[in-house]
């Protein structure tokens, strides 16, 4: 599966093979402004749905990132700690956060797809 998932939350997971991509939406970066600051969790912690993933710090506020499904953290994104403005610039791309090693890949299916996602989004705004 290569297409993109989205939470209530903002987030964005994209499933390659047993390992899960994690990050923010354009909308969620948007809403926090310029990010100055990313906190992420240490390789090999266990994730459930709805732990907290990292944590950011913006101009405007600080924000909690969700886990949207269960997962042990392989990989955290380390060149944020240096340029944490990589997630406003290229949010779906050298933005991500952690990478998992998903415990049940089918649990992606509950989140939303990204047609879904954007009806969401234009709800509330």
């Amino acid at each position: 599966m290569d297409e993109r998932r989205y939470t209530r939350d903002h987030e964005w997971i994209k499933i390659e093979k047993d390992i899960a991509i994690i990050g923010i939406t354009e909308f969620a970066q948007d809403q926090l402004g310029d990010i100055v600051f990313v906190e992420l969790p240490e390789i090999g912690k266990f994730l459930s749905k709805g732990d907290e993933a990292a944590v950011l710090e913006s101009v405007k506020a600080a924000a909690e990132v969700y886990c949207p499904i269960d997962g042990e953290v392989t990989e955290v994104n380390d060149g944020l700690n240096n340029d944490p403005s990589v997630v406003n610039g290229d949010p779906y791309g050298k933005g991500w956060f952690i990478k998992l090693r998903v415990t049940d890949p089918s649990s992606i299916h509950q989140l939303m797809d990204e047609l879904t996602y954007n009806s969401f989004v234009e709800s509330v705004t």
